[in-house]
C-alpha cells in the first residue's frame, strides 16, 4: 500500500496527529497502522474508564512544572497548543467536558467511551484509513539522492502485520514501545534506557497494619538522603502507601530509584505541618485537655485509627492523660507525626496509570513540528519520546500537543 502520510501507533497522538494531517492537507491519504485488535485503548482504560482527557491549566510556564521529563521542550509548543485549547477542539465537536475540584478534565459522560467516538468519527469523516493488528517488523528510511542520478527514492518502507507500506511521510506515536525503540536505534535515534514511572510504595510497617484504606487530604513526602520531596493526597494501601503524593515522587524519582532496586527510607509528614509547630500544638493539648486521654480523640484532622496507630509507635498508652504525657513522649509522637521513618521495599503498579520513563532522545527531536532532526520526513510525538507526566490528564495533553503540531506541518519539499 502506498500512502502519503503512515502513522504507527493508534492512540491519543497518532489519532490527532492523523486527524490535524488530515485537515491541513485535505488532498492527501493517511493511513493509521495499529499493532493491537482495537484502536486508543489506553483513551478507553485511564482515568477508571472516565478518561482524564487533560487538566485545568492555562498558563503554560506552570503546566510545564507537571513534566519530570520534557517541561523544558513543551513550553514552546505548549504556547501554541495546551490546555485550553483541546478542550475547545472536543467542545467544537459536541463532547461536553468538566474541570474537577482537583483541575483534572473529564468527559461529563464520565465515560471514556464518548472521547473514542468523537476522534473515531473524526477519521472517519476525513477518510483516514485505519489498520489494526499490524505490528511494525521493519522500518526502511527513504534513499539519499543519488548525484550521477539526481533521483532518490524518497518514501519510507514499513513491514508491518506482513504487509509492505510505502509513505512520503512517517509519524511514529506507538508509546512505550520497546520494539519499535529498537527499529528506530537502527536508524540512528537514541533512546533513553526506560524505567518505570508512576507507581505505587511496598512497605511493610507494624504502623500501617490494618488501616488500608485510609486517605489524608495532604501529606508531605522525603526519601531520606535525597533531595527528592513530593505532596498531596495519601493513600494508605494493603501494600503500603499510594495516591498522588506517592506518584508525583515515583514520576520524579524515576531514574533516581530503579538503580537502588526500590529499596530506600522514606520520611511522611503525615499532618503537613512543621515539626515545631506540631510540637507546639501538642503541648497545648497536653495544658487544655489535661484529663483527656490521648488516643481517645483523633488530633490535626487525622483518620482516629492513624492516629492510634502513632500514638502507640510513639509509645505512648492511649488510655493515658494528656497531662501524663512526658516531654520526651511528646517529641516521639512528633517525629511520628512530622517526620516517620519507613522503609519502603518495592513497588506496585498503579493500575489506572501505567507511564514510563524513557524513549527517543528529546536532544534528537525539532520541537517546533516535532520532526526528527535526523530525517526531515519522520515525527515522533507521545510517550514514544522521553517525556513523561504525573497524573491528572498531563500525559494526553502532550499527546494532544504533538499530535497537532504534526498536523500542522506543510508537505517536505526536498527530502534530500
Amino acid at each position: 500500500m502506498t500512502t502519503d502520510t503512515l502513522i504507527i501507533g493508534g492512540g491519543a497522538a497518532g489519532f490527532f496527529a492523523a486527524i490535524h494531517r488530515a485537515l491541513h492537507r485535505p488532498q492527501e491519504r493517511v493511513v493509521i497502522l495499529e499493532r493491537g485488535r482495537s484502536i486508543l485503548e489506553k483513551v478507553r482504560i485511564s482515568g477508571g474508564g472516565r478518561c482524564n482527557v487533560t487538566h485545568g491549566c492555562w498558563d503554560p510556564r506552570e503546566l510545564v512544572k507537571f513534566y519530570p521529563r520534557g517541561g523544558r521542550e513543551l513550553l514552546g509548543p505548549f504556547h501554541k497548543f495546551a490546555c485550553g485549547d483541546t478542550m475547545a477542539w472536543f467542545a467544537d465537536r459536541g463532547v461536553d467536558l468538566k474541570i474537577e475540584d482537583d483541575g483534572r478534565v473529564f468527559p461529563v459522560s464520565d465515560d471514556s467511551q464518548t472521547i473514542i467516538d468523537c476522534l473515531w468519527g473524526e477519521a472517519r469523516r476525513l477518510g483516514i484509513g485505519v489498520i489494526t493488528g499490524a505490528r511494525a517488523e521493519a522500518i526502511t528510511a527513504p534513499a539519499p539522492r543519488r548525484p550521477e542520478t539526481d533521483a532518490a527514492d524518497d518514501r519510507w518502507t514499513v513491514v508491518a502485520g506482513g504487509q509492505r507500506y510505502f509513505a512520503r511521510e512517517l509519524v511514529i506515536t506507538s508509546g512505550s514501545n520497546p520494539a519499535v525503540w529498537k527499529l528506530l536505534t537502527e536508524l540512528g535515534h537514541t533512546v533513553v534506557d526506560p524505567v518505570p514511572s508512576l507507581f505505587a510504595f511496598n512497605i511493610r510497617d507494624p504502623r500501617l497494619e490494618g488501616l488500608a484504606g485510609i486517605s489524608l487530604p495532604w501529606a508531605q513526602l522525603h526519601i531520606s538522603g535525597d533531595n527528592l520531596k513530593a505532596e498531596g493526597p495519601l493513600l494508605i494501601t494493603h501494600k503500603g502507601l499510594s495516591g498522588p503524593a506517592v506518584l508525583r515522587l515515583s514520576a520524579w524519582g524515576a531514574r533516581h530509584l530503579h538503580p537502588r532496586r526500590y529499596d530506600f527510607p522514606l520520611s511522611v509528614n503525615w499532618v503537613n505541618q512543621r515539626a515545631g509547630d506540631a510540637r507546639a500544638m501538642l503541648a497545648e493539648l497536653r495544658n487544655d485537655r489535661s484529663r483527656q486521654q490521648v488516643g481517645k480523640r483523633a488530633q490535626f484532622d487525622l483518620p482516629l485509627r492513624l492516629w492510634q496507630s502513632l500514638v502507640d509507635a510513639a509509645r505512648i498508652p492511649q488510655d493515658l492523660q494528656w497531662a501524663q504525657v512526658s516531654n520526651a513522649q511528646l517529641e516521639a509522637l512528633t517525629r511520628e507525626l512530622t517526620a516517620g521513618k519507613y522503609r519502603v521495599s518495592g513497588k506496585a503498579t498503579n493500575k489506572d496509570e501505567f507511564t514510563t520513563a524513557g524513549g527517543v532522545d528529546l536532544r534528537e527531536i525539532d520541537f517546533r513540528s516535532f520532526r526528527s532532526k535526523k530525517y526531515p520526513t519522520l515525527y515522533l510525538a507521545g510517550e514514544v519520546l522521553d517525556i513523561d507526566a504525573i497524573t491528572g490528564g498531563f500525559n494526553f495533553q502532550a499527546a494532544w500537543t504533538g499530535g497537532w503540531l504534526i498536523g500542522q506541518q506543510d508537505p517536505v519539499t526536498d527530502a534530500g
